[in-house]
């Protein structure tokens, strides 16, 4: 039988406004816990100790998503079975490591038995749940709590609000770390050096750049003919304009500069570049992330980058047309 749509609709709406509410009252709770366990773990990140994520069923899952959240922002982290800890796979944890345990009853036995074993192993235990009065909460050290007033499943059974509030959580946690730890794009490149994604980050302005014949350079005295000439030898949309001595830049003339020399007057081709050029355009050095280049495009809206060296000489120009065939965008 063919779903109704308007049911379909209403209780997909209902779930997410459920799972919206369990986010917000989880920000709404933040305080003083949740700033002693960040202090905790970037502790622990700097003195070179491990996050230790552990849970078991949905939690587990959720322990997993966390611990390759922070692998990707250089914390280290390794998840471990609450099962096969107690069966060997206890040997990956040191002395110093915080253990992030997930149980959003706090009462889970397979963690609460972890509790005192990971405590004889010297670790920071953190009690991560939705129950600050659970046996989970109050063995551990410290509390990283969420709120999931109701769970968006119609039989109050399947774990849903309480898994997004959960993962939401973890994922704050990991994000004041990262800007803690002062993480570049250079550095999360290094962590992602495979797959698209990997590319993108690694990309550099100088990879990109267009050079040679298809870079036009003029010096800002010639005349507007012979700079359009030189445009469209290159089959550029703008020209890079530099001092006549130094060959500094001083200026961009673009396709829109040059409509809007048309209307100056019938003499306009034989005029000065200068006269009609956009001085102080936006640049870029070549050894910039491509993604830079991409937020200038996006933040001051414009079409043509010029790439200069220490000098300020122009030595590559960045098309925007071209951002769209290397998947920038």
């Amino acid at each position: 039988m063919a779903l109704d749509s308007t049911f379909v609709l209403k209780r997909a709406r209902q779930a997410l406004r459920i799972e919206q509410e369990a986010l917000e009252a989880t920000r709404e709770a933040l305080g003083a816990g949740f700033v002693a366990v960040a202090r905790a773990v970037h502790a622990a990140v700097v003195d070179g100790k491990k996050l230790v994520f552990t849970g078991v069923g949905k939690s587990a899952h959720i322990a997993q998503k966390l611990t390759g959240t922070f692998n990707s922002t250089g914390a280290p982290s390794c998840f471990l079975d609450a099962t096969q800890a107690l069966h060997g796979d206890l040997g990956m944890v040191r002395e110093g490591d915080v253990a992030l345990i997930l149980s959003n009853s706090g009462q889970t036995d397979e963690v609460l038995k972890l509790v005192p074993v990971l405590r004889r192993f010297g670790l920071t235990l953190v009690a991560f749940t939705a129950k600050p009065d659970s046996d989970l909460a109050r063995g551990c050290d410290l509390q990283l709590l969420y709120t999931a007033p109701r769970e968006a499943c119609p039989l109050a059974l399947a774990p849903t609000a309480s898994t997004t509030a959960a993962l939401a959580l973890g994922d704050a946690l990991a994000m004041v770390l990262l800007e803690a730890r002062g993480l570049t794009r250079d550095d999360f490149a290094r962590y992602h050096p495979a797959g698209n994604l990997g590319r993108v980050l690694l990309l550099r302005v100088g990879d990109i750049m267009r050079t040679g014949d298809r870079l036009p350079i003029a010096p800002e005295n010639i005349p507007l003919q012979d700079a359009i000439l030189r445009m469209t030898k290159a089959k550029s949309g703008s020209i890079a304009l530099v001092a006549p001595r130094g060959g500094k830049l001083t200026g961009i003339l673009t396709d829109g500069d040059f409509r809007r020399a048309a209307l100056t007057g019938a003499d306009f081709l034989a005029r000065p570049v200068s006269a009609f050029m956009t001085r102080g355009p936006k640049t870029i050095s070549a050894d910039a992330l491509g993604v830079d280049a991409l937020r200038i495009f996006e933040a001051h809206k414009i079409d043509d980058l010029i790439v200069i060296d220490a000098k300020g000489r122009p030595v590559g120009l960045v098309d925007g047309q071209d951002l769209p065939k290397l998947k920038i965008v």
